[in-house]
């Protein structure tokens, strides 16, 4: 028998706790908006779940987040969930951008609206996608690493890539701009790529000990999200080449703070993603009001260095951790 998955409320300062069935609404005339994540187990997606939450909560709306654990089939089974309780409308984060036309077809199926936030489709039918341009965050986070490594002397050492899945057209774009960047920055070398499935420091921490084993003139690594990026760390002190191997990361977490303030960690291209969660919610709220938003609305990213990282800490605290640090 399939069992329904529960729907989980939202707490940046404790632990995500499951809950039996939904949270209450705050008013049950407006209905409820739903956030469909790939999994709050990663900061990223709980920060725009906090920004989705306050824009639902601030119109009328009761509010649910519903962990996908990064697997389609719970994906889908939790978009009929939804389409049973009869939701007001569906923000998602698809699993991967091949995915979520499924999701679309069911919601369309059922006239539910639905505003991705982030990763994008293959195809269907929503009413806005809210995202950044990966592309050109991941060229900028290529630029400052191309150039701290030509500075200390590596441009002739490989660079090694832990990307998201590259099924997702945010990571294609990742995967590209920084490339792109690396070789006009004149660092070209290659030490290979592994694409998460975990999404976990533990799992980066192998992919990036199988590099340093496998490239020995290794010089530079990116890691196209954020909490992975601390495995990284973990196996470069590990192996102890601290200093040797340069990291650059995307995305953020409180703890990037203190790394780019020291300068173990380069660079990091920070998405806004309480932001992008609030964008989502507002243009959800625009359709159900008979108005309609721009169908893509761009987030811009932050690229934030260990040079820059003092003048740029009063936003990256608001729009990219949603007010969790002091």
């Amino acid at each position: 028998m399939t069992m329904r998955r529960p729907f989980i409320k939202l707490a940046l300062a404790a632990s995500v706790a499951a809950t039996t069935g939904w949270g209450t609404a705050t008013a049950q005339d407006k209905g409820e908006l739903v956030y469909m994540t790939p999994g709050l187990d990663l900061a990223f997606w709980r920060y725009v779940s906090e920004g989705v939450k306050s824009v639902a909560e601030e119109n009328g709306y009761g509010f649910a987040a519903l962990d996908s654990t990064n697997d389609p089939q719970t994906q889908l089974q939790n978009a009929q969930d939804a389409v049973a309780r009869g939701v007001a409308g569906i923000v998602l984060s698809p699993t991967d951008s091949s995915t979520a036309p499924a999701v679309l077809s069911l919601a369309q199926e059922n006239d539910i609206p639905v505003v991705i936030a982030d990763i994008g489709t293959d195809s269907g039918e929503f009413v806005s996608v809210i995202g950044s341009n990966n592309y050109e965050g991941a060229y900028g986070v290529g630029e400052a690493l191309s150039a701290a490594m030509v500075d200390a002397g590596k441009e002739d050492a490989s660079v090694g890539i832990v990307a998201i899945s590259q099924s997702r057209l945010n990571g294609q774009a990742r995967t590209k701009g920084f490339e792109d960047a690396m070789a006009e920055g004149g660092v070209e070398g290659d030490a290979g790529m592994q694409q998460m499935q975990a999404y976990t420091a533990d799992e980066t921490f192998r992919f990036t000990q199988d590099m340093i084993t496998s490239n020995p003139d290794i010089g530079g690594m990116f890691v196209q999200t954020d909490a992975p990026t601390l495995g990284a760390l973990r196996a470069i002190k590990a192996a102890r080449m601290d200093g040797d191997v340069l990291v650059a990361a995307f995305d953020g977490i409180p703890e990037f703070v203190p790394l780019l303030q020291s300068g173990e960690l380069v660079v990091s291209g920070m998405q806004q993603p309480y932001l992008m969660g609030v964008r989502s919610a507002e243009a959800m709220v625009a359709h159900l009001n008979g108005e309609t938003p721009e169908k893509e609305i761009t987030v811009p990213i932050l690229i934030v260095t260990s040079e820059n990282i003092e003048e740029m800490l009063p936003t990256i605290k608001e729009t990219v951790f949603a007010n969790e640090i002091e």
